[in-house]
């Protein structure tokens, strides 16, 4: 047990850490200000009620103020965190978001114990050196794949990315943070494991940043706290977890499964062998697909953003990196997102249900994908639609009937549709 001055001291470090002044302090503890004064300058006792409620109000235990453990003073979770977001020090709002968001889980692996009802992380640890760029994407490819295949999952979406970290002993949530960052891990001895995600960003984004995030526990769990920030995205360690989270995400064989169900993704020229029993001989045919039915739009791609919970981009690229479109074509993609996020808001939109928004923050589109008793059968006859038009199997006039159906604006599916046709 330190002594009154060396309390008094670590309470004045904590407040300065937090930037926070005594008249702050005093407010949140209902006392004057010249006892918080006093307090810090240990001509004052502070009281159990008094400590607990400043170690809560600076995200820290009030163990930690007490230990004579200098070790376990410089790990402190609270400090850490500070280092790794000095933007708290200069926006209260988030400071408090994120100090919030540390304290639940704080609190709840306090209540673990408390029940006797400790868990352990069953997740692996996949730690490994990576040299280049090339190894680290291989690497996060590499883990996406066993990582599916431990969990069972197959190759369909997941459902709640944030559920399934979750339900392995993690505790996950999304807060308010700087933005240009779209999330961090944490892994401290008063919470475990820890991830956190930006709550201002789209629902797309925040699954994708969950994914890449879960990334980091798997493969960098050595680190206290890790962030993943615009201007450390093009290092290895965030490479290879967005490797991890495109492939973890949408795997191969649900993508190419997927452009299978819409007619994509087939060669032009495709060899076929049958077996004539009658003569014990084979029968060959080459059966060709229609020149340009083969092209992915950015309706295809909005509609395999939507069945996978990713945003139109992560989609693009993905399809990229499996090789299903060319870099130029990618590109073209990449310039038709603000339609292609139209289409995908089209695609949800049902007039008695609200709608699955990509880009919308936290708590502006609550209901995820899936509301709408017919909301396949929208958008299935949508798609054909459009796809329709675009090979000019349909007239303007069929097109418009067709959206009137569904509910939708004449303008808006005009749009939609005219922009899959061809430049």
């Amino acid at each position: 047990m330190i002594d009154a001055v060396r309390l008094a001291e670590r309470l004045r470090e904590a407040r300065g850490a937090h930037g926070l002044s005594q008249k702050e302090v005093a407010e949140a503890l209902d006392v004057p200000r010249s006892a918080v004064s006093k307090i810090e300058s240990g001509r004052r006792a502070v009281s159990t009620l008094e400590l607990t409620r400043m170690a809560d109000l600076y995200a820290l235990s009030a163990s930690f103020f007490l230990s004579d453990d200098a070790e376990q003073r410089s790990e402190d979770l609270a400090h850490v965190l500070l280092r790794a977001l000095p933007e708290t020090r200069e926006d209260p709002h988030i400071a408090h978001a994120v100090r919030s968001s540390v304290l639940l889980c704080r609190d709840g692996a306090s209540l673990r114990r408390l029940l006797g009802r400790i868990v352990e992380p069953t997740v692996p640890n996949y730690a490994a050196r990576t040299g280049s760029t090339s190894e680290a994407i291989r690497q996060g490819e590499a883990v996406a794949r066993e990582e599916r295949r431990r969990l069972g999952l197959g190759d369909v979406p997941i459902r709640s990315v944030a559920g399934l970290i979750g339900d392995q002993g993690i505790w996950a949530a999304a807060t308010a943070l700087p933005d240009g960052l779209s999330g961090l891990f944490v892994n401290h001895s008063d919470v475990g494991f820890a991830v956190l995600v930006n709550r201002r960003h789209g629902e797309a984004r925040r699954r994708f940043s969950y994914a890449h995030e879960y990334a980091h526990v798997l493969f960098d769990r050595d680190r206290t706290i890790t962030t993943s920030r615009r201007d450390n995205a093009s290092g290895r360690l965030e490479t290879r977890a967005n490797a991890f989270a495109a492939a973890f995400l949408m795997p191969p064989g649900g993508v190419a499964e997927q452009l299978e169900r819409m007619g994509k993704g087939r060669p032009s020229r495709n060899a076929q062998a049958i077996f004539d029993v009658a003569n014990d001989s084979a029968i060959t045919a080459e059966i060709r697909t229609r020149p340009g039915s083969q092209q992915l739009t950015y309706a295809d791609v909005a509609v395999l953003a939507r069945h996978f919970g990713v945003s139109f981009e992560a989609a693009v690229w993905r399809l990229k990196s499996l090789k299903h479109t060319s870099a130029s074509e990618s590109a073209a993609l990449i310039e038709q997102k603000n339609i292609g996020n139209r289409y995908i808001r089209m695609l949800d939109r049902s007039p008695h249900d609200g709608a699955w928004d990509p880009d919308a923050p936290e708590g502006v589109s609550a209901r995820g994908a899936g509301s709408g008793h017919d909301r396949e059968l929208r958008g299935q006859l949508l798609r054909l639609a459009i796809e329709a038009f675009r090979r000019e199997a349909i007239s303007r006039g069929r097109l418009l009937e067709i959206g009137r159906r569904l509910d939708i604006a004449g303008d808006d599916i005009l749009d939609v549709a005219m922009a899959a046709r061809p430049c």
